[in-house]
């Protein structure tokens, strides 16, 4: 990997740190409330808030980790994102991703899922990493399923049941 945000590679996809020109098709993403509807997120008031966020997201840096934007490597079409966030109030990691609903259904989640758990227990050395899915989101729990994640717990946040799923090295 030459590109020095290029952080991991999968058979399909490229994932890469968050870059400015991403902007558009993260709002754009982000503007869907089918995409959004399982989040709990609101969608970025304009580009220029888009642009905003992708400017002061810090993660990389501070924690070596971070979502990382999934590219098809066939052609560089934007997918979504996937990754590693670090939650310092609860002191855990979670994979989070979030992909444009064109592309849902195509396994791609799955497979940038299954290389960011890998990064975080290999390169980073993580012995837990934890899943977040609202109840009602089963393409989700598919998802973490898949990843080998098991459910441990069922909480309510903001009105919202969610179902934490774990997996351990």
């Amino acid at each position: 990997m030459t590109d020095p945000g290029m952080m991991i590679e999968t058979p399909r996809l490229r994932l890469r740190e968050f870059h400015l020109d991403d902007a558009a098709a993260m709002h754009a993403m982000n503007a869907d409330p089918e995409v959004l509807r399982f989040t709990g997120d609101v969608p970025f008031a304009s580009l220029e808030e888009a642009r905003a966020f992708l400017l002061a997201y810090d993660q990389y840096r501070t924690r070596g980790m971070g979502r990382w934007v999934m590219e098809e490597k066939q052609g560089g079409a934007f997918v979504g994102w996937c990754g590693l966030k670090y939650d310092p109030d609860i002191d855990e990691v979670d994979l989070g991703f979030r992909l444009p609903r064109a592309v849902w259904g195509r396994g791609y989640a799955t497979e940038a899922g299954r290389a960011c758990l890998e990064y975080g227990f290999g390169k980073l050395g993580l012995r837990r990493i934890v899943g977040r899915a609202m109840a009602d989101n089963a393409s989700s729990h598919r998802v973490l399923m898949k990843l080998s994640m098991v459910e441990v717990e069922r909480k309510t946040d903001e009105g919202a049941m969610w179902v934490i799923y774990e997996v351990t090295r």
